[in-house]
Parts: C-alpha cells; sequence; structure tokens
C-alpha cells in the first residue's frame, strides 16, 4: 500500500467522492436492467429450431446477422413498434433498455461472440434483482491509491482464458499497469476501453474466500506520460457476481496478485 500521508481535507473529499461512487454502483446494479435482470444467455447454436424457452418468436444465425421471424400473437415489439413477420438483427451496442426487441417489460439483446449469437433475456422481475439488497464494500482507504504506470505492447496481444460459462474465448490485451505495493512491484495485464480508460481482470489473496473469485480494476486514461493511478477502492465486481449468464474472463496469466487487497467491492448481498 501507498506510504504517502495525504492531506486531511484531501482524505476526506476523497471518502466522499468513494461513497458517491458506491451509491452509484448500487443503484446501477438495482436498476431495471441492470446486471441483476440478465435471466438467459441463449446460444443460438444450441437451439437448431430456431425456438428459445420461454422467448418468443424463432432465432436463427444468418452470416454475420440474426434473423427474428414472428407472429403478431407472440407479442414482440421492434424498435417500439408491434412486430410480426421477418426482421434482421446485428449484435446490440448500447444500453439493454435501447436494445431493438422487446417483449413486454423484457429486453432481448442480440449478443455476438467469436463468431457466434446468443440472445440474451433481462427481465426487471428477475429473482435475482427482487433478491437484491446492496454491495458489500470496503469503506475508503487512502493507502489503496497507488501511483503506477503504464507501458502500451505496442500492439493487441489475445490470450485464451476461461470465461465464468465454462468456455475459453480470447481476451484482447494491450499493455500492463504497473505498480508498487508492500515494497515490490506488480503488474497487471490490462485492456484498453474506447475512451481510453484502461481495463484490468484481477485476482489476489482474498478471491474466493473474503471476496469474490475475481474483480475489475478500471482506471482512468493514463496522462501523456503514462501515468496511472490505481485506486484498488473501486475494484469492482464483475456482472457474473449479480447474474450466473454472463461470461465473464478469468484472470489472464499474471494477472493474481500475491497479496491480499482488502479494499473495494467485496460480494453481493441480497434480503
Amino acid at each position: 500500500m501507498s506510504t504517502d500521508t495525504p492531506q486531511p481535507q484531501d482524505t476526506e473529499r476523497a471518502a466522499q467522492d468513494w461513497q458517491h461512487w458506491h451509491e452509484g454502483r448500487v443503484a446501477g446494479v438495482a436498476a431495471p436492467y441492470g446486471p441483476l435482470s440478465l435471466t438467459g444467455t441463449h446460444w443460438l447454436s444450441d437451439h437448431a429450431d430456431g425456438r428459445i424457452p420461454q422467448v418468443p418468436g424463432r432465432w436463427r444465425e444468418d452470416g454475420g446477422e440474426v434473423v427474428l421471424d414472428a407472429d403478431g400473437e407472440d407479442g414482440l415489439t421492434v424498435d417500439g413498434e408491434p412486430f410480426a413477420g421477418r426482421v434482421r438483427l446485428t449484435a446490440d451496442r448500447g444500453p439493454v433498455e435501447a436494445s431493438r426487441v422487446a417483449y413486454g417489460g423484457r429486453r432481448l439483446v442480440v449478443l455476438s461472440r467469436e463468431g457466434l449469437r446468443a440472445v440474451r433475456d433481462f427481465d426487471p422481475r428477475s429473482a435475482a434483482r427482487r433478491a437484491f439488497r446492496t454491495i458489500e464494500a470496503t469503506p475508503y482507504d487512502p493507502r489503496w491509491v497507488l501511483p503506477g504506470a503504464y507501458r502500451p505492447y505496442g500492439g493487441v496481444r489475445t490470450v485464451r482464458v476461461e470465461n465464468a460459462d465454462g468456455a475459453e474465448r480470447g481476451l484482447s490485451l494491450a499493455g500492463e499497469i504497473v505498480f508498487e505495493a508492500g515494497g515490490a512491484e506488480h503488474v497487471l495485464h490490462a485492456a484498453v476501453e474506447p475512451d481510453g480508460s484502461l481495463w484490468a481482470v484481477f485476482a489476489d489473496a482474498t478471491s474466493g474466500t473474503s471476496s469474490y473469485r475475481f474483480r475489475f480494476l478500471r482506471p482512468a486514461a493514463p496522462s501523456p506520460d503514462g501515468g496511472v493511478t490505481v485506486d484498488l477502492n473501486r475494484a469492482l465486481l464483475p456482472p457474473c457476481a449479480f447474474a450466473d449468464h454472463f461470461i465473464c474472463p478469468f484472470p489472464p496469466p499474471g494477472n493474481t496478485l500475491p497479496f491480499a487487497v482488502e479494499a473495494g467491492e467485496r460480494s453481493r448481498v441480497d434480503n
């Protein structure tokens, strides 16, 4: 952990900012189309007849698209209008509530991964959403805010990692986040998001015991000289901590820290 001593007013402000972040995270998870509402990820390759249990219509892959056929009795809407006929769909990229296909309050989201397509079913009435109470998180501690540096590889590297659904998929990584903790240097291999921020999947000595089996870290975009703030107070639970139907990647080789990160989000808490 950091050995610097922050000023009291800076610590108080940072603690307030963290509290607002935490409250926003809880609200986002509990939102009608937050991760708790995902009730199924249905790979179309598993449904040769185009019928998905509990999902109206007939769904099939055709090249790089999904073809949906439905009757008026199916009760589906497309782009907000009652739908009957055939429509070709590409992967939904925006927020869940903006997905093209809906069934009442449910949103049916087209997903694409490594050449395969799936339909995700988000239902605000899910049992997980009804049961959810909060996210257990360790209170803010300034000692877990660590200076670091980002070192790009000079090209994207793809490694194969197991995912939460048991399948192995490629994880694209663009560089390393380097920082010191406990007097030693540590490295996390990270991806770069479209907005320039970083994303790392990591485990530590608490994983699977006092915290979820792995977590995410999303540092802001590096400064021009490569500087990065590694704020482990904002270690995130992955979506699969809230619903079993997500396909979160496990940490890639080298991303298991050899010490206990007693900071950030730890587990989901239900009523």
